[in-house]
Formats: C-alpha cells, structure tokens, sequence
C-alpha cells in the first residue's frame, strides 16, 4: 500500500473548498415525472425506478474525499442514496457481465470495471451533504465510486448496463483511462505528453 492510500491522499491531487462544474454535453432539462433509472444489460432481472422509489430504497451515505482527475478534491462530502452493489445483486448479474456502463440523459457515458461497481461504499447518489443533488450537479442521481476518479460519476443517470467486454465512454473514447482508479493515477490512456495535454485542455473548455 503507498503512502498516499495511507494518508488518505491519492498522488496528485490538491484539496479545494468548492466544486468545479463541466458539463461536456450541456446541462439537460429534468421532467422528474417521467424520469426513470434502469439496471439492465447482462443481468436475471431488468430493473426500473422512478425518483420516488429510489428515494423510498434503503439509504447510506458514504463519507469520504471526492477526487477529480484534473487535479482537484473536495474533502468532507456525504453521498447519500441506493447502495450501488444492492441494485446490482437484486438485478442479478450474468457471469459473463464484467462491466457497467453508465448512461445519462444527456447522452454521456461512461464504463467502469463491475467489481468496481461492487465495492460496499458505492452508491447511486442522491443527495450531496444531507440536500437533494443539484441540477447542475447531476439531479436526481449520479453513481459515486471513491476509489474513482469524478468522471466516472455520471450525472443525470438513467441507465446502468451490464456488459461482458469493455467499450468506450465519452471521455474514454478522447483518451481518458478505462478504469480511473485514483491510488493508481490512472487518469489516462498509454498516450505521449502531447495527447494527453490535448485532452486536459479539452475538459477544462481551454
């Protein structure tokens, strides 16, 4: 174990007392009467929730730094909601399923390895620091991973599909890494310095 997992600090990283927001696709509108949260792909049972149910399911907040893969983290945030391994178990995953892909309503996507997915303190996100996610946060949910870089933490989710092989996400497919573990440092690709710079410009609008 490195001396940053002990420390609880990943390698790289800088606290910041405030979020910064991207928005790679826009910030979608939100018709909470219709939304609805899907767990399908390779699994027994397909599952759907509205807002309401997910709201009525067990919660648990998890408590623990938030880690950006441009660098910045937020120390002391709660994300309270669905256990994300709960879900996953009540639908059922096939043996071939080896990953998740989650998908928002905007259009963005993105994978992450499903024993990734399976950790005790993921969780399909509703609430940030004891209030409902914002919208330009990711209302009404988000799955979050501390073990992952924030990208993976697709707001305004609608979809978790289990897959047997990897694909590309949004930022996966622009040079980001397959599994975004931040002990790792996996932020990138086996890309030269050139493209990885690319890609840092292109997250933070430069």
């Amino acid at each position: 174990m490195s001396e940053s997992t002990t420390t609880g600090m990943p390698p790289n990283q800088k606290f910041i007392k405030q979020f910064i927001f991207y928005g790679a696709l826009g910030v979608p509108e939100v018709d909470i009467s219709s939304y609805r949260l899907k767990v399908d792909g390779l699994v027994d049972r397909t599952l759907e929730f509205t807002y309401e149910q997910l709201k009525a399911l067990p919660q648990v907040t998890i408590s623990k730094p938030t880690h950006c893969v441009t660098g910045w983290s937020i120390a002391g945030t709660q994300w309270t909601g669905p256990s994300l391994p709960a879900l996953l178990r009540q639908a059922g995953p096939k043996p071939e399923a080896k990953w998740l892909m989650f998908k928002s309503l905007d259009g963005y996507d993105t994978p992450i390895p499903l024993e990734d997915g399976m950790v005790e303190d993921a969780v399909v996100a509703l609430a940030l620091n004891g209030k409902p996610i914002s919208l330009e946060m990711g209302y009404p949910a988000r799955p979050f991973m501390p073990q992952i870089y924030f990208w993976k933490s697709a707001k305004w989710l609608t979809e978790i599909s289990l897959l047997a092989d990897y694909v590309d996400g949004y930022w996966e497919a622009r040079g980001y890494h397959e599994r975004g573990n931040i002990w790792e440092e996996e932020r990138f690709k086996s890309w030269g310095r050139h493209e990885r710079h690319s890609v840092i410009r292109s997250v933070l609008g430069l």
